[in-house]
């Protein structure tokens, strides 16, 4: 490994002195108190009608130990599909970014890269790449760094992982403390404004860590490199995209990838690879309509073309593993730098997922996480 990959591997786990660590069940992330949270916090909805025995029936494990029974990973790439089911294996697609990304898995510097197809919308180039036989391009989302990159073509996926995946932070990355204040609900008039997206001149690379000598110039990687010859003359060569020389981890934005914050405080993911098992497919479209019941009265439901900032999208991606504790859900809060991993949920679990998890980074079933990380905590489960 090279010097910068090993420097860029040691800021996951050190940053202002403060570390994180491999956690338990029962500190990796707060459980709901009934002296702090109410006493009916750990009661689930007992009024879903037309769910309860429909959802019984999917044949979910209820025996096994869910808790660390996921493969760690450094970051996540949600790549946009439009569709809500895919072949078994999505890193199979011929002419996709996920195939890329897999054949490109040896270039990553932080560790392993989770990868998952989802129904985001993609580029109307997409589709006509599609029809025409050609590679398309499409939308991602790096995750933790919570970073949208457009039109990535199945070729620039090298350039996505130098840019967007080895210079970012990682699930094992700890957050600055939360701020004093906590912020309040979006008003109607604040929600109703789209967020700014960052165009060329202004575009906002993923979080940067100052590592070595402060007065240590960067070089972007669009510029030459002034080599001395044996004459004592300087001939300009090109640096290596992971040139060992830099101090600052950062890449110049100098081609056509172009990136802006995610816009929204919550993402959760739910699988519905139904090809896969039938279980996810029958219980994710259940999962989402209860989702968008609990989060539209907040003001917090996001759909497909609502760019607000703030508030919650809620994706269908491909298989994650552990599909007979179907159904599993990942959701991930920008704020608190946390992803919450659980798994058996069921339509009765929703209102509470919603009031604690999403909105406050608690767990009401202790026996339904099977992992994540805390990056304000400074915890993670792997």
């Amino acid at each position: 490994m090279s010097l910068g990959a090993l420097i860029r591997r040691g800021t996951s786990f050190f940053n202002n002195g403060k570390s994180v660590d491999t956690a338990t069940k029962d500190t990796l992330f707060p459980v709901v108190s009934k002296e702090i949270d109410g006493e009916d916090c750990d009661h689930d909805c007992d009024h879903c009608p037309g769910y309860g025995r429909a959802f019984d029936k999917i044949g979910v494990e209820t025996q096994d130990e869910l808790w660390g029974g996921i493969k760690g990973f450094a970051n996540h790439v949600i790549v946009a599909t439009g569709e809500t089911d895919w072949i078994r294996d999505v890193e199979d697609i011929k002419g996709s970014v996920m195939r890329e990304l897999k054949k490109n898995s040896e270039m990553l510097e932080q560790g392993r890269l989770m990868i998952s197809a989802s129904n985001l919308h993609p580029p109307l180039e997409y589709h006509s790449a599609a029809e025409e036989g050609k590679p398309q391009p499409t939308t991602v989302i790096v995750l933790p760094s919570f970073t949208v990159v457009e039109n990535v073509a199945p070729s620039e996926t090298p350039e996505l992982i130098r840019r967007f995946v080895n210079t970012g932070p990682t699930t094992s990355t700890p957050l600055d403390p939360a701020p004093l204040t906590p912020k309040s609900p979006l008003s109607p008039a604040t929600a109703s404004t789209p967020p700014a997206r960052a165009g060329p001149e202004s575009e906002k690379a993923p979080e940067l860590v100052q590592v070595g000598t402060p007065s240590a110039a960067a070089k972007p990687s669009s510029e030459a490199t002034s080599v001395p010859t044996a004459e004592g003359e300087g001939t300009t060569a090109e640096p290596s995209p992971l040139d060992d020389s830099f101090t600052t981890l950062s890449l110049a934005p100098s081609s056509a990838l172009k990136s802006y914050p995610f816009p929204h405080s919550y993402l959760i993911l739910i699988c519905s690879h139904r090809r896969r098992d039938a279980r996810c497919g029958i219980s994710a479209p259940i999962l989402h309509k209860e989702f968008e019941k609990h989060l539209r009265p907040l003001n917090l439901w996001r759909d497909m073309t609502d760019t607000r900032d703030g508030g919650a999208k809620v994706l269908f991606i491909n298989h994650v593993g552990g599909h007979k504790y179907s159904a599993n859900v990942i959701i991930y809060r920008k704020e608190d730098g946390q992803g919450i991993w659980l798994a058996r949920v069921a339509p009765k679990h929703i209102e509470g997922i919603v009031k604690f998890t999403v909105l406050q980074g608690k767990v009401v079933h202790p026996d339904m996480i099977r992992g994540g990380f805390n990056r304000r905590a400074g915890g993670i489960s792997w």
